[in-house]
């Protein structure tokens, strides 16, 4: 076990290292100018020189490189150019609504997808799994931007019971603020659940046609308890999986949702810095999501042990 930690580690640190490597090449491919887009169309190339030069940005891409490496191996992130704060900072402030709405999401995908799953396996090839299924599709192909434009004029506009947009002032309490994540995270929540409800009702049905399954049964066992105890349980590790995967996309894809609802997280903070061409936030961020990433599916691979004491490492 400990060696499998060991190595899953070292490969985390190689796997962060090629992250790192290709967002600092992805940035600086992108057509922009830092400091042309600060200064505005007014500015002369005399002051973007000078501009360019306070923040390094005239030094060779592999200087460049290397600076940015050596402030990561000391927990720094970098300073924004257009904030004028550190990256961290800057992240930092941003996180609670996205945190929130990644929990939230996740949590409505789960209580959507795991207990549909289970029944359209279990009552596989009637009108209840039909209607599971189509739902599935539906979820799986409607725009997260278009379902949450709908939302907002049925139960925002129409009948006002949700904010349209915003995350309330700082001074609110956290309840009002959460308040505002209602309708951001049913449409995240609706739109995941499909995948998750398409990976429980197949790893069900290859359960429950086991010969355990069968042996339940012919001892007399409830049905309920043959579905939740016994085939649940078996077929939870690609369950598991999935939803893990699905908190790290949430995670890293809640972007469009929290433009379309003007919330103020760390998506529209990468939307924002995009624009400006602001490399360090850009860089920073792509960063920690591809470390939340990485360690979310360490997570996942340790509770397997948890769920079958027969995965060894």
């Amino acid at each position: 076990m400990i060696r499998y930690l060991a190595s899953r580690l070292a490969g985390m640190v190689i796997v962060m290292l090629i992250v790192a490597t290709l967002v600092f090449i992805i940035t600086r491919l992108a057509p922009g100018d830092p400091a042309a887009v600060m200064l505005g169309e007014q500015a002369t190339a005399a002051d973007i020189a000078k501009l360019r030069g306070t923040y390094g940005l005239d030094q060779p891409l592999p200087v460049q490189f290397a600076y940015w490496l050596s402030e990561l191996a000391h927990g720094n992130l970098g300073q924004s150019i257009f904030l004028q704060r550190p990256v961290t900072q800057a992240l930092a402030e941003r996180a609670e609504p996205t945190f929130f709405l990644t929990v939230f999401a996740l949590g409505i995908a789960m209580l959507i997808g795991i207990p549909s799953g289970i029944v359209a396996a279990v009552w596989r090839g009637k009108a209840v799994d039909h209607a599971f299924s189509a739902f599935a599709m539906l979820g799986a192909s409607i725009p997260s931007f278009w379902f949450g434009l709908v939302l907002m004029e049925i139960f925002a506009v129409g009948l006002g019971w949700f904010p349209v947009a915003g995350y309330g002032d700082p001074g609110v309490p956290l309840s009002n603020r959460l308040y505002h994540l209602i309708l951001p995270s049913i449409v995240l929540g609706v739109v995941n659940s499909a995948l998750i409800l398409r990976f429980t009702r197949a790893s069900m049905l290859d359960v429950l046609g086991e010969d355990h399954i069968r042996t339940a049964r012919a001892k007399g066992m409830s049905e309920a308890r043959v579905v939740l105890h016994h085939a649940l349980r078996n077929a939870l590790i690609p369950v598991i999986t999935v939803v893990g995967l699905t908190f790290a996309l949430l995670i890293g894809g809640a972007i469009v949702t929290e433009t379309v609802f003007g919330l103020p997280g760390v998506g529209n903070l990468v939307v924002s810095a995009v624009l400006r061409r602001d490399y360090p936030v850009i860089q920073g961020a792509l960063l920690v999501i591809a470390g939340l990433y990485v360690l979310i599916n360490l997570s996942i691979d340790l509770m397997y042990l948890v769920i079958d004491p027969r995965v060894k490492y």
